[in-house]
């Protein structure tokens, strides 16, 4: 590990390299939260940033007490990898602009019939997840919600494979450079955010003793959460599919917004994810931004304990999202709002966002990737350069 896991504070590390520039308010907020009662570390992941009161990009672990005001409102936000058979060579940018057409309002009955059509478990899955809300007594008004993307850092990326590093053990679909993949980054929407207002309007932003029965409530909305996230990226995947035609595989899907109870230094507590994923299954995505490539690894679970089994969830912002235009108009670095800087097709209708959400905005992602390797939590498998990325028609919610 040398010198990519290093302390900032009696309770916090941060996973980085010497020459990993990390925002100094990032840390401090760091620190600030692994001082909270019942706190016992914090660690900062490579693309660690400021966030609302808590840093972005970190794994936290408590015990006798959890934090939900730490999870946040994006409850089961996620990153989940399929596996398509629509040919590369075959993909024409114009068509596939044309082809998925907009994606921001929710799914209406006619097209959730052609869902059902092409994916069969798809009215099960809403049945189930109806069922999940109500148990734990959330509305059903939010499944409206399901099968959308958001707006802020969330996206569907048609994705193709640039370069193989160790094909072993890999799935053959995902290996194969000769179709396209999908990637869809998504949450609970407007379900998450109901949960955490509730909480912080009954409790602030002071944990739950793990013992009560306000924390036995919010665990099962947050599970609800969870689930609806999962669900939301599954239909997201599926309209996908269904537009443009073609059959694909969910792969790996994985959260990065959560709570759960785990075992680090020989005591069971709670490790909250806030931007961070979790070293779990064979697989992980690690996207880039959109300028840049997104990296599958296999997560070395000997070194878990270090990072409290979590990894990077991205790039990581560099700039607030406030000083991204000015910054970007004064440069002259965005030129063509509709084109990556790979030669990728961007569906983003909203100009804020388009500057908010540009790879200037974010680290340059084989940064992170260095230190997570430098660490020993990783092993790249391969990477995936974007073809069109998904953000907003700007015609809808």
């Amino acid at each position: 590990m040398g010198n990519f896991i290093s302390s900032v504070a009696d309770r916090a590390t941060v996973v980085a390299s010497p020459r990993l520039w990390l925002e100094g308010a990032a840390i401090q907020q760091l620190i600030k939260t692994s001082q909270l009662p019942g706190m016992v570390r914090a660690v900062g992941m490579p693309d660690l940033h400021p966030g609302r009161g808590y840093p972005v990009g970190a794994a936290f672990f408590s015990v006798g007490r959890f934090y939900p005001a730490l999870v946040g409102s994006d409850i089961g936000c996620g990153v989940s990898v399929w596996s398509t058979d629509l040919p590369v060579a075959k993909h024409k940018l114009d068509k596939l602009d044309r082809l998925i057409g907009n994606l921001d309002g929710p799914i209406e009955e006619g097209e959730r019939e052609r869902i059902a059509g092409a994916f069969p478990e798809a009215e099960q899955r809403l049945q189930r997840l109806a069922a999940t809300l109500s148990s734990a007594g959330l509305d059903a008004k939010h499944l409206r919600g399901a099968g959308t993307i958001g707006r802020g850092n969330h996206f569907a990326e048609i994705q193709r494979l640039e370069r193989l590093v160790d094909g072993a053990g890999l799935p053959e679909a995902l290996a194969d450079a000769k179709r396209l993949k999908l990637v869809v980054h998504s949450g609970s929407r407007g379900l998450g955010e109901s949960i955490l207002r509730d909480h912080v309007d009954a409790f602030g932003h002071e944990g739950l003793d793990e013992d009560s029965d306000a924390a036995r409530a919010y665990l099962a909305r947050h599970a609800a959460a969870v689930a609806f996230a999962e669900t939301n990226r599954w239909l997201i995947a599926a309209r996908i599919c269904v537009r443009l035609g073609m059959k694909a595989v969910q792969q790996v899907d994985i959260n990065h917004n959560t709570v759960t109870w785990e075992r680090f230094d020989a005591q069971d507590g709670w490790v909250h994810r806030k931007g961070a994923t979790p070293m779990a299954g064979d697989l992980v995505l690690i996207p880039g931004s959109r300028d840049h490539l997104s990296y599958l690894v296999a997560p070395l679970a000997e070194a878990a304990s270090s990072s409290l089994g979590s990894l990077a969830h991205g790039a990581g912002r560099k700039w607030g999202r406030a000083d991204c235009k000015g910054r970007l108009e004064k440069s002259g670095l965005l030129k063509d709002l509709g084109k990556g800087a790979l030669g990728s097709r961007i569906i983003c209708n909203d100009k804020d966002l388009v500057f908010e959400e540009a790879g200037a905005a974010y680290k340059p992602i084989d940064t992170v990737m260095a230190s997570l390797a430098g660490a020993g939590l990783v092993k790249v498998v391969a990477e995936f350069r974007p073809v069109l990325t998904y953000k907003t028609r700007g015609e809808c919610c």
